[in-house]
């Protein structure tokens, strides 16, 4: 009894440190971009991290990686749940590219947007070839971009096929792919569902009666030893696929 009640305690504090500093970057994001993007982002991320705890949610971060990480990198990660979407900015410093639907929603889509994260709107190819096109702007000015080459939730497995994009940018612009494994220990609690709305997930996060999320980041992979986005996407996939094996099964 002490236990949830601690719990639930501890929650509400998370939730109104949460609901205060989403004000604060609400307000923020009506300021002039030249004003803000400076130190946004840096602001965003820290909201992520509070979003993490106000979900009660237990993130562990394992290195699985035998060397030193790149400080410039493309960040990979398999889509089972929405959670990614704050999951990987409270761990990493990255912008990511989300579903275009994202940006529409209220309050935490203007915070998204005004972070300076990107967005596409995945059945249009004039918006695929757009958003190809800034993510290697992006890139080029310096900053880490978290992509899903599954292309969105497919659910709690690993999907038959990786994309091109994350693999065909890398090797245009020759900066690693950082892969990250994502694993919810209650799969079916996180596992975006087909139908489902955005609030019924963060219930069923919520709610989880376990709520550890184990994120495994291993070695950046050099887009030199690949000779085409062909080759490189098989070979990601094949290492998913296999980890999968090994924390999901």
């Amino acid at each position: 009894m002490f236990y949830y009640l601690g719990r639930v305690l501890k929650l509400l504090l998370y939730g109104i440190d949460l609901l205060l500093f989403t004000l604060v970057l609400y307000l923020l994001s009506f300021a002039p971009k030249g004003w803000v993007q400076g130190f946004y982002p840096r602001l965003f991320w820290l909201w992520c991290w509070l979003f993490v705890h106000a979900l009660g949610v237990d993130l562990r971060l394992y290195q699985n990686n035998s060397k030193p990480l790149p400080k410039h990198y493309i960040l990979i990660a398999n889509h089972p749940s929405a959670f990614e979407d704050i999951g990987i900015p409270a761990l990493f410093p990255v912008y990511s590219l989300a579903k275009i639907e994202v940006r529409d929603w209220w309050i935490v889509g203007r915070i998204s947007a005004a972070a300076g994260n990107l967005y596409v709107h995945r059945e249009q190819r004039e918006s695929r070839r757009e958003a190809y096109q800034q993510i290697i702007n992006e890139l080029k000015s310096g900053k880490n971009i978290a992509l899903y080459p599954e292309g969105g939730c497919k659910g709690r497995r690993i999907f038959e096929s990786f994309r091109y994009g994350a693999f065909d940018i890398s090797l245009n612009t020759g900066i690693p792919i950082l892969p990250v494994f994502l694993h919810y220990e209650a799969q079916e609690d996180f596992e975006w569902r087909p139908g489902e709305y955005l609030l019924e997930k963060i219930w069923h996060i919520l709610s989880s009666k376990n709520n550890h999320a184990n994120c495994y980041v291993f070695d950046a992979l050099d887009p030199a030893e690949f000779d085409s986005k062909e080759q490189y996407t098989e070979h990601v996939h094949g290492l998913y696929l296999k980890w999968q094996a090994k924390y999901l099964e």
